[in-house]
């Protein structure tokens, strides 16, 4: 089995982080979202994997390579346009070579794995698998009908009046069978090839298509709330992990990893927090499900349950800063004004100057 990982798309809920950046390499408790999917594949035994890239194709090259780091072999596919799931699968056909795979959104988070549905795929050889999970919100996702005896009857892509609150999980597993429905399908009035449209063709061919209701948690990160959900969540597996420098009468408490070359002086963690390589903490506190990058400084401020990118630096706030997500090489400091609390999602390279 074969694996394919979609990294294109615009990642337009996530700006203006994602006007230097792919949505699919901001960190989460540290480590690109990507690279939780490309560790998904690996440990359900997939070695070969195509990533489908878009304008950010030379910064997911960069960080991924050949796989190797993984012990995986990584082709890139590139995507002349968003133009859909469906065209996604479609330009991967030469690749897939009539292997069966795994399609995982790279934007996508999911809890255990991909080794139980690898698995009852190989063990009941359906024509395809959707994972499926229950949402509040399902008109903003692709939505699955099921009928009485458990099977698939229709899938719509983003419903106005949804059927069922069963929501399409980034996960899908075919065979070579979705290559006839991809080319077969016509684009939506959006103008993209759907998957829904594509495992609908598969449906009404009559080929079995298996769906498999998800029990544990799934966070597809396209927004801001999703990214600070899914920050908490991985942050809740941490192990404690102390291999900075503590100086002064910094303090450590709960479960708090601080990485090689990150110093802390006259500074308070309380966790679960992580503290990235290089980082220089002082007379600061970071409160609990709070992710600071490689090379951050903090000097006299507070912050908790926020994100904070590779080299940005904050300088003396009162207030404290929370729910936020700051992009790479960011300054905040501290103008004269009244003091009040912050919220803020600022891209790269900004720079903000908060009372």
């Amino acid at each position: 089995m074969k694996g394919l990982i979609l990294s294109g798309g615009k990642g337009t809920r996530l700006r203006p982080i994602t006007h230097t950046a792919a949505k699919q390499l901001v960190p989460v408790a540290n480590k690109p979202i990507l690279f939780y999917a490309i560790e998904a594949m690996v440990e359900a035994g997939i070695r070969d994997i195509g990533i489908i890239v878009g304008d950010t194709h030379l910064e997911v090259r960069e960080a991924v390579g050949d796989g190797s780091a993984w012990g995986a072999r990584v082709a890139y596919i590139q995507q002349e346009a968003p133009l859909g799931l469906a065209h996604a699968v479609k330009i991967a056909e030469d690749f897939m070579a009539g292997d069966d795979f795994v399609m995982y959104l790279g934007d996508n988070l999911i809890r255990g794995g991909l080794q139980p549905f690898v698995r009852q795929f190989d063990e009941d050889k359906p024509d395809a698998m959707i994972l499926l999970a229950h949402v509040a919100n399902p008109r903003q996702f692709g939505v699955a009908e099921l009928g009485e005896d458990g099977r698939v009857v229709r899938l719509e892509e983003k419903p106005p009046e949804p059927r069922s609150d069963l929501a399409l999980v980034g996960v899908y597993l075919f065979t070579r069978r979705i290559f006839d429905a991809v080319h077969a399908i016509k684009p939506s009035p959006r103008g993209e090839l759907e998957i829904t449209d594509a495992i609908q063709y598969l449906i009404d061919h009559q080929h079995r298509v298996m769906p498999h209701v998800i029990k544990g948690w799934w966070k597809d990160t396209g927004k801001l709330s999703d990214m600070l959900e899914a920050n908490r969540i991985m942050l809740d597996d941490l192990e404690t992990s102390i291999e900075g420098r503590l100086e002064g009468t910094s303090q450590v408490q709960g479960r708090v990893a601080i990485a090689p070359g990150a110093v802390l002086v006259d500074t308070v963690v309380r966790g679960p927090a992580v503290i990235g390589p290089g980082a220089r903490l002082e007379q600061t506190f970071v409160g609990p499900y709070t992710s600071i990058g490689p090379d951050v400084a903090i000097t006299g401020s507070e912050i908790e349950h926020s994100i904070v990118l590779a080299g940005s630096r904050i300088t003396n706030l009162e207030g404290r800063i929370t729910d936020s997500l700051l992009g790479k090489d960011v300054e905040i400091c501290r103008s004269d004004r009244t003091p009040r609390a912050h919220r803020l999602m600022i891209g790269d390279h900004g720079r903000v100057e908060l009372p």
